[in-house]
């Protein structure tokens, strides 16, 4: 029997109707799927009934994968496609496996020979740095940074640093309710002429991208980041 294939269906950042995020193409694609792994079973539903799907959401299968998921449980994840079904992979907002733990599944799947097909729709990442004013030539994505002040400090001296030798934007985010504590480091520690973008809720009404100078930063009254998706990006 031949393998169905595994596809990476993207979701909007926010509360932004598919439709105005998606290409038709994609749209139709995630649709007639009936077999999705998603990281928040959820949010995956509110996604799915907004499309709509093609089958009844009660009828529709989704098994979540995040990080509490044991390694030894993927295979069963991929068991739709292992039986001739196509299967979506979702993210709980942008694209999957990107920061996301969907990348062990697709990891998984080239592996069991499973075809895998991404789909276009918004990224976080690429969007701020697209939007940022920084270099689009080199650059790199660090996930989040320790959460712990001291630790956080020394890891953006050593960002800072780099980007400085390799001409590199760093790109890093950082759990909505901490924003105000990277922030302020970023303040704190980065030189006066390095460059830093806040790109916030991106894609949603209340979007907001600035790029400053860490100087001016210091000078101007500081957007409230709490709780608001934040992707930062600096550039020394």
């Amino acid at each position: 029997m031949k393998a169905g294939r595994l596809y990476l269906v993207p979701v909007p950042l926010g509360q932004t109707a598919p439709a105005t995020v998606l290409p038709a193409a994609v749209l139709a694609c995630a649709r007639r799927l009936r077999h999705f792994v998603a990281e928040n079973a959820k949010a995956a539903r509110v996604f799915l009934k907004a499309l709509p799907v093609d089958t009844p959401l009660q009828q529709v299968n989704i098994d979540e994968l995040n990080q509490h998921t044991p390694p030894d449980a993927l295979a069963q994840l991929l068991a739709p496609a292992l039986a001739g079904n196509d299967l979506g992979l979702i993210s709980e907002a942008g694209c999957p496996a990107i920061a996301d733990p969907g990348a062990d599944l697709v990891a998984l799947a080239h592996a069991m020979g499973v075809e895998v097909v991404p789909l276009v729709g918004p990224s976080s990442i690429l969007l701020a740095l697209m939007a940022s004013g920084l270099s689009g030539q080199s650059f790199a994505f660090h996930g989040y940074l320790p959460s712990e002040a001291g630790a956080r400090e020394q890891r953006l001296r050593e960002l800072e640093k780099e980007s400085r030798q390799q001409r590199r934007t760093q790109i890093f985010i950082e759990t909505p309710y901490r924003n105000r504590q990277l922030l302020a480091s970023l303040l704190a520690v980065c030189a006066p002429a390095t460059r830093v973008c806040i790109a916030t809720e991106l894609t949603t009404a209340s979007e907001l991208v600035c790029t400053r100078p860490i100087a001016a930063w210091r000078r101007q009254t500081l957007p409230d980041l709490n709780r608001r998706p934040t992707v930062f990006l600096l550039h020394a």
